[in-house]
């Protein structure tokens, strides 16, 4: 069995050059979780108030326990992460090789940026600081 590999594994063309490289934001990843833990916590609270449970208030902690440990377990798999853009493919992790004349459609969902293929796969660059500025990179790339 292979490692899950958190970087791009493929080789590059003779003459391929990589034009950038999209890495996880510190500061994206903990705000993420901060609201992940937020609405953990509501929901906990608001199933507890539903059954009738006298002690709303454990969802809260139980929402923010589950995120943090969540947080914490994951941290180093998503800061390790990186996608390489070619002036030919889109490279990511687990051997992830997408050439750009195959994206039909990049959009942003948050702090991340999802490519679509024209075959229908989606792919996922989480924790952008900037998605924006990603998007914009990958249609500037795409278009020559």
């Amino acid at each position: 069995m292979k490692d899950y590999q958190l970087t791009p594994t493929a080789d590059l063309a003779p003459g391929e050059k990589v034009r950038t490289s999209f890495r996880a934001d510190r500061m994206t990843y903990w705000r993420h979780m901060a609201w992940m833990a937020a609405v953990a916590m509501l929901a906990g609270m608001a199933v507890l108030w539903a059954i009738g449970n006298p002690h709303v208030w454990t969802g809260a902690v139980g929402g923010l326990a589950a995120i943090a440990l969540r947080g914490w377990y994951v941290f180093s798999d998503e800061m390790g992460v990186r996608w390489d853009l070619t002036d030919r493919r889109l490279l990511g992790p687990a051997g992830r090789d997408i050439a750009l004349r195959d994206i039909e459609t990049a959009r942003r969902l948050g702090s991340a940026v999802q490519v679509v293929t024209r075959g229908g796969d989606k792919h996922l660059i989480k924790y952008q600081a900037d998605a924006a500025a990603v998007m914009a990179e990958l249609q500037r790339v795409q278009g020559g």
